[in-house]
């Protein structure tokens, strides 16, 4: 599609393959996909190209704002009465999707949005849901009504609004029982936990694994209860989230949460255009740095960056950022995140480089409190060799992965030192007085504008 100024049918064919390969590879329904590509093509054929933008990335603009406007365009809220009565959420969805843990994600949502909180346990036919849930509950200190096995469902969750109306609680959030498949009998309970309950959020929850599944899913939820948003479970680094697409697609109804992880914590909003870029390969950088932002303290990245400055990072400095990157995510989820590299990488080296952190962090853990904080004792001091031996075997690793391990650390540690020094600027890499790197950049910029002046070389589009 290169050398032309308007996309044409005959010129988008080519493309359009390539995109419905994309999107079945990200688990999109066969039915949503051929849907989504006639308003693709309606849209793009006799489109303009602008000047200086190949054809290809004109169609993937398009692509990626009609998924974006499918998906929802923006992100949507979760329903909050203000009439003094709770706002009722219920949960639905088919068994071992992740109702139980994502309802107790949603109410710990809902207390950092300063909402009061109660559960309702409404999974008769499991005893070790209400468990689970009663369990998750204490770790964030919300309430769960319960009362055991032995009731009918509608009645738990008309006793349980009684509780909530009464200690006037704000958000109830109402956990449903699943089935391994879609039945009558699961529908017609559902449907009259609707009924008694009112709620004014109906939320189906669907496992992202499901993949092309998730569109006969939603699409039978939502003929027979009728529902008003989902949350996309299990959405980790290996899954690039077409089920999103079919959810929408078929329903009509916005994803309002996305699941990413095993934890309370791990519940996101649902950004549809980041989605889009996901399911694209275009990767999700605003993700990453906001998951950056919760983990990284300004202060503590500044104290690093000297240490590397000085060359004083060590083993201790080591373990704090592979803490930080493992409460950021997993390695091959954080890589997939990232633009041009998502769809390109080598599973197999992934997995090798997550067992290499695994080892570095049993051997530093197995070292002295002195010897993490002096890395020279390990390869520089006379008694560096039993040490390192000493080390190799209290952490149950052989003596070569012991050495390597280190002599990995001392070579990241000087490429380290290096590059934050040319970070800083300065003609040797020595950073100026105070704040690292101020005085050179007030420097240069002085400089520029003195060039600038003299009339000296221009840059950029004159």
């Amino acid at each position: 599609m290169r050398g032309v100024d308007k996309i044409t049918e005959k010129n988008v064919t080519g493309a359009m393959k390539d995109v419905k390969r994309a999107l079945l590879d990200a688990d999109v329904n066969l039915r949503v996909v051929n849907a989504l590509l006639k308003q693709i093509k309606a849209r793009a054929v006799g489109a303009d190209v602008t000047p200086g933008v190949e054809p290809g990335q004109m169609l993937v603009k398009i692509m990626h704002e009609e998924l974006t406007k499918i998906m929802g365009s923006n992100q949507a809220p979760l329903a909050n009465r203000t009439d003094g009565e709770p706002t009722v959420v219920l949960l639905a969805g088919l068994q071992g999707a992740g109702k139980t843990t994502a309802a107790a994600k949603l109410a710990l949502y809902c207390l950092k949005e300063e909402r009061s909180v109660m559960m309702i346990a409404a999974d008769v036919y499991r005893p070790a849901a209400i468990d689970q849930l009663k369990t998750l509950g204490k770790s964030i200190e919300v309430d769960v009504f319960q009362m055991g096995t032995d009731v009918n469902p509608r009645e738990i969750v008309r006793k349980g609004l009684q509780e909530g109306k009464t200690r006037k609680i704000n958000t109830i959030i109402v956990d449903t029982a699943g089935r391994q498949v879609i039945d009558a009998k699961l529908m017609k309970e559902l449907k009259d936990i609707k009924s008694v309950s009112k709620a004014d959020e109906t939320l189906l929850v669907v496992d992202a694994m499901t993949g092309q599944e998730a569109a006969t899913l939603t699409r039978s939820f939502n003929d027979e209860v009728g529902i008003t948003g989902a949350i996309l479970t299990k959405l980790d680094g290996d899954t690039r989230g077409g089920a999103a697409l079919s959810v929408q697609q078929v329903s009509g109804s916005p994803i309002k949460f996305i699941g990413v992880g095993e934890k309370v914590q791990k519940l996101e909003p649902f950004y549809p255009e980041r989605m889009a870029s996901r399911i694209l390969g275009m990767g999700d950088v605003l993700t990453i740095v906001e998951k950056a932002q919760d983990v990284m303290d300004e202060a503590e990245a500044e104290k690093m960056t000297r240490k590397m400055m000085e060359n004083k990072f060590d083993f201790n400095d080591f373990l704090k950022q592979t803490k930080m990157l493992s409460q950021m995510g997993s390695l091959g989820g954080l890589m997939k995140m990232m633009p041009g590299i998502g769809g390109q990488i080598n599973e197999s080296k992934l997995k090798e480089a997550e067992v290499k952190l695994k080892v570095a962090d049993s051997i530093i853990k197995s070292m002295t409190k002195q010897e993490r904080g002096n890395p020279e004792l390990l390869y520089t001091a006379p008694s560096s060799r039993s040490r390192v031996e000493r080390i190799a075997n209290g952490s149950g690793r052989s003596l070569a992965q012991a050495k390597n391990m280190i002599s990995d650390f001392q070579k990241m540690r000087t490429m380290m030192q290096r590059m934050s020094k040319q970070m800083v600027g300065g003609p040797d890499g020595t950073p100026a007085e105070g704040a690292p790197g101020s005085k050179n950049r007030a420097q240069r910029r002085r400089n520029a504008k003195k060039k600038a002046l003299r009339g000296g070389e221009r840059r950029g589009f004159g």
